[in-house]
C-alpha cells in the first residue's frame, strides 16, 4: 500500500495539520451508539476493511512524516520521553522486530527489511533511513532498539513486563500523550498506571482488563479505542508541557470552536512479545476537527448526543468542562433527531 504523505504540516505554533477527505472517511470514530460509558471494549486485532485504520496491524497514514518530525522535536526538548529499564532489552528487540516486520510486509513501497541470520538491513524511504545492524547487539544501532524504531512509527509505545501476576510499565516512547507522563508512570503496575480513570475502577473494568491481558497469547493481538478532546491539533499534551497548552481550553468561542476543538481518538493495540513474554501497548492517536467531523452527517449527530449526555465525572476527567457546551452548541444544528444506524461507519 502506498501512502501520499504531507511532510510539511505542523502540530505546534501555526498548527497547519489538516485531514484530507480520505483521512476523514477512515477516521476511527469511537462511538458505536449515541451514548458513551467507559468499558473494556477489547476485541481481536484482526485485519479490517481495506483502507481503514485497522487494515494492517500498524497503521501508517498521510501524517506519518510530519508526526515523526514532531516526535524528534519533542525528544530534542525532553529526552526522558523515552525510557527503558535495563532488564527490558530483550523486550526492546521484540518490539523492533514487530514494527520492522509489520511495516515492511504491509507497506513494501516505503519500507524494506532484509535478513541474513542476525545481520539485518533496514530501509525507511519516507524518512531517508538505511541501517545495517546486528539483531541483538545494541552497539550496532544509533539508539537503543526501542528508541530507534519508535522514532520511525506513529503513536506512543509502552512495554510492560509480566511478573507477580501483574503488568509493569518499564519501557516506552511517549511523545503524543493525552495528559499523562511516562516519567511519572514508569515502573508502575497496571492498576497504578490507570489509577486516575474515574468510574472504571468501581465498575471492575481494570480487574477484568488485567485478567484478560495476563492471558494474552502470542500472535493473537487485541485492540480497543479510547478518546478525549484536544484544543488545537496538538500531539504533545503532556503534563511536562502543560504551561504551553493548559490555557488553550479557555480560548474556545462559538466563532472558533469548529476549527480549534478536535476529537482525539486512540487506537490501542496490545501484542504478546515472543522472547521476553512482555506485552507492548501501542497508543496511536488520530485527530479530527469539529468542522471536519461535521462533514459526515451521522458522526455529527452521534458526537452531539454523546457529548450532550456525557457523565459529569467523565466530562471532568477528559478536560471538557470549560468548552463542552460550546461544542454541543456547534454540533446541535447538524442533529435533526433522526435515529442513526448502528456501528461507526459513515452512512
Amino acid at each position: 500500500m502506498s501512502v501520499a504523505f504531507k511532510p510539511d504540516e505542523t502540530f505546534r505554533d501555526d498548527f497547519t495539520f489538516r485531514n484530507s477527505p480520505q483521512a476523514i472517511r477512515r477516521f476511527p470514530l469511537p462511538f458505536p451508539e449515541d451514548k458513551y460509558m467507559y468499558s473494556v471494549n477489547i476485541e481481536a486485532h484482526r485485519a479490517g476493511p481495506m483502507g481503514s485504520v485497522i487494515e494492517f496491524p500498524i497503521d501508517i497514514d498521510e501524517h506519518y512524516v510530519a508526526e515523526c518530525r514532531e516526535r524528534a522535536l519533542v525528544l530534542q526538548e525532553d529526552p526522558l520521553r523515552f525510557q527503558a529499564m535495563p532488564h527490558m532489552m530483550s523486550a526492546q528487540w521484540d518490539c523492533l522486530e514487530l514494527i520492522m516486520e509489520s511495516l515492511s510486509r504491509d507497506y513494501p513501497q516505503h519500507f524494506t527489511l532484509a535478513r541474513q541470520g542476525n545481520r539485518w538491513d533496514w530501509t525507511n524511504r519516507p524518512l531517508g533511513i538505511q541501517q545495517a545492524f546486528t539483531f541483538g547487539d545494541p552497539t550496532t544501532l544509533p539508539q537503543q532498539p526501542l528508541d530507534y524504531i519508535t522514532r520511525q512509527v506513529q503513536g506512543d509505545w509502552v512495554v510492560m513486563d509480566q511478573r507477580e501476576g501483574d503488568l509493569w510499565a518499564e519501557a516506552g516512547m511517549v511523545t503524543t500523550q493525552a495528559d499523562w507522563s511516562l516519567n511519572f508512570d514508569i515502573g508502575m503496575s497496571f492498576k497504578e498506571w490507570h489509577g486516575p480513570v474515574p468510574l472504571a475502577h468501581e465498575m471492575g473494568v481494570f480487574d477484568r482488563a488485567l485478567k484478560y491481558l495476563l492471558g494474552l497469547r502470542l500472535n493473537e493481538p487485541v485492540r480497543r479505542l479510547n478518546w478525549t478532546m484536544t484544543v488545537n491539533p496538538r500531539l504533545d499534551t503532556s503534563p511536562e508541557t502543560y504551561h504551553r497548552w493548559g490555557t488553550d481550553r479557555a480560548s474556545i468561542t462559538p466563532q472558533n470552536v469548529a476549527d480549534k476543538v478536535h476529537l482525539r481518538v486512540e487506537l490501542q493495540g496490545l501484542w504478546r512479545l515472543p522472547r521476553s513474554n512482555g506485552i507492548v501497548f501501542s497508543v496511536r492517536g488520530y485527530l479530527i476537527s469539529m468542522r471536519e467531523l461535521a462533514t459526515v452527517p451521522k458522526w455529527a449527530k452521534r458526537v452531539h448526543r454523546v457529548l450532550r449526555d456525557l457523565h459529569p465525572a467523565l466530562m471532568d476527567y477528559k478536560g471538557l468542562t470549560r468548552y463542552r457546551d460550546t461544542v454541543v452548541g456547534y454540533l446541535a444544528p447538524f442533529d435533526d433527531g433522526a435515529p442513526t444506524t448502528p456501528g461507526t461507519a459513515p452512512e
